[in-house]
């Protein structure tokens, strides 16, 4: 039988009981429309994926909660696009935005397994057009734990103002986001 790797509501319980014994701000991703106050009942930042960067009523409803939001660049999307998903979400006067970059589509990658490359030059290239702070996620980009490093230190040098990493107790045996 198949694995389900997607807890909903168990898994924002798991979250509620981490913030409660350790303190630690939440951060979570929202794909529904119709879950977005559920969702924002427990997280202190909101996580728009790639998938759903374009999803203007998800964006709408994300923004209304005035939480911040991460906004993770689709893997096809050009810098202006994904800016344009961001002026969306201001629009509707939540300016809590924080961009992320996660890795772009490419014909050729440096691994078999890889399916996108750490587009580090769209860092400056955003720094020169938006107050925006921007992200990197190397755990996405790369899908190779070992890269993450160099990748990490890349982003930071490139003006990066923060890092989302993905960690498993048991990197060996965590579900790969797909």
């Amino acid at each position: 039988s198949a694995k389900v790797y997607e807890m909903r509501e168990a898994g924002l319980e798991i979250l509620r009981e981490v913030r409660r014994v350790h303190g630690l701000p939440v951060v979570t991703e929202v794909v529904d429309v119709r879950l977005v106050d559920v969702v924002a009942a427990t997280t202190d930042v909101l996580q728009i994926g790639a998938r759903s960067m374009q999803n203007f009523p998800l964006l709408e409803e994300c923004a209304r909660t005035g939480k911040p939001i991460i906004l993770k660049r689709h893997f096809g999307a050009s810098l202006r696009d994904w800016l344009g998903a961001a002026e969306y979400i201001l629009y509707h006067d939540n300016p809590h935005v924080i961009l992320c970059e996660r890795g772009v589509s490419a014909t050729h990658t440096h691994h078999p397994a890889a399916r996108f490359v750490g587009d580090i030059q769209v860092i400056p290239a955003a720094r020169e057009i938006t107050h925006l702070p921007i992200i990197f996620d190397p755990s996405h980009a790369t899908f190779r734990r070992e890269y993450v490093p160099a990748m990490s230190r890349a982003a930071v040098a490139a003006g990066a103002d923060g890092l989302l990493i993905e960690v498993h107790p048991n990197p060996t045996e965590a579900a790969i986001d797909p």
